[in-house]
């Protein structure tokens, strides 16, 4: 199959395998749930009433004191006693192998192509790390919320998408099955696409 440049309209040769599959809507929500996962830190942590700080003593006797009975100030009834099922840092990662990480990638480049929200183009550059000048690019290309992929990371385009919040720069060994879907448009160089087909073949 092939894919049209837009500036210099020529026309790209690609593997129908990895721009032309049909699209796996199960094998992509399990691989971006599974990325989106191994993104948690899972750090957070709280104290039982086994180890928060305090005296194990029982702070009144049992009977006779007309309050309610305890047996000690660190229950999770007091206040700073410890947490009734307190959380514990766990590992939120899931386990996806390569083949089905590389079909899910494939499965939704298929997938902006039939949407038409694939954009290839011979190359992409700023002359400057200037943000206004890649904001003025990307109006003259009638583009707004999109996701630019290099071969390699050029440091004038990355410094200047910095600070603009719909628009990501990323070099091929840096996509994710979450930045391909989470942007409208998909900006790709000729260079980028030949990369992508080798990395995934």
């Amino acid at each position: 199959m092939e894919l049209v440049t837009k500036d210099a309209q020529s026309a790209l040769t690609v593997s129908e395998t990895t721009f032309g599959r049909e699209f796996n809507e199960a094998l992509v929500h399990q691989v971006v749930v599974a990325y989106a996962a191994g993104a948690r830190q899972g750090t957070r942590a709280q104290k039982t009433r086994a180890e928060v700080a305090g005296s194990g003593k029982k702070p009144w006797r049992q009977k006779g004191t007309g309050r309610a009975r305890s047996g000690n100030v660190k229950s999770p009834i007091w206040r700073s006693g410890g947490v009734t099922f307190a959380a514990k840092p766990q590992d939120h990662s899931q386990k996806v192998n390569k083949k089905m990480y590389r079909g899910a990638i494939k499965s939704i480049l298929s997938e902006l192509v039939r949407q038409d929200r694939l954009v290839v183009v011979e190359k992409f550059e700023v002359a400057a790390p200037k943000t206004k000048v890649l904001v003025q690019k990307l109006k003259e290309m009638a583009l707004d919320d999109v996701l630019i992929i290099t071969a390699a990371l050029d440091e004038n385009l990355f410094l200047a998408a910095r600070n603009l919040y719909k628009v990501d720069v990323r070099d091929v060994q840096a996509i994710d099955p979450v930045s391909l879907i989470a942007f409208e448009k998909v900006v790709i160089t000729a260079d980028a696409v030949k990369q992508i087909e080798e990395m995934l073949a």
